[in-house]
């Protein structure tokens, strides 16, 4: 499951198109879902966290880049740029270009630091009982 999930992250593959090697495209989709509508990745990146600086590890989140040859009839592709978007849709166009990876990246650095001024917080408080 969680490889299904994985492949469909990385690849950008739509449910429909998942290998079947990994299962019933369905379950796959709807479990990824719901993890995230529940908030299990964002728990689990979490206890990683927590798992890697109880030992002292740093960790940093790094994206590898590939090359992707482009198909022989892009050969002959405009050079001007497009259009601006038209102010209907302005408020999304800042993440207009982003990849789901760009995303990702994005989502993860942002939980991170949230982990680490929680963790901040959490150490400057003094502790209660109950």
């Amino acid at each position: 499951m969680i490889d299904g999930i994985l492949h469909r992250v990385r690849t950008g593959v739509q449910g429909r198109d998942l290998p079947e090697r990994f299962g019933a495209w369905k379950a796959v989709y709807e479990r990824h879902r719901l993890w995230l509508a529940d908030g299990t990745w964002e728990r689990l990146l979490q206890q990683v966290q927590a798992a890697a600086d109880a030992v002292g590890e740093d960790w940093a989140v790094s994206v590898d880049s590939t090359i992707v040859r482009a198909h022989q009839h892009a050969a002959g592709a405009r050079t001007d740029p497009p259009p601006a978007p038209a102010s209907k849709g302005a408020e999304g166009s800042e993440h207009q270009d982003e990849t789901p990876w760009q995303s990702l990246h994005a989502r993860l650095v942002e939980v991170v630091r949230e982990v680490r001024a929680w963790a901040a917080r959490a150490a400057a408080s003094r502790p209660s009982s109950t």
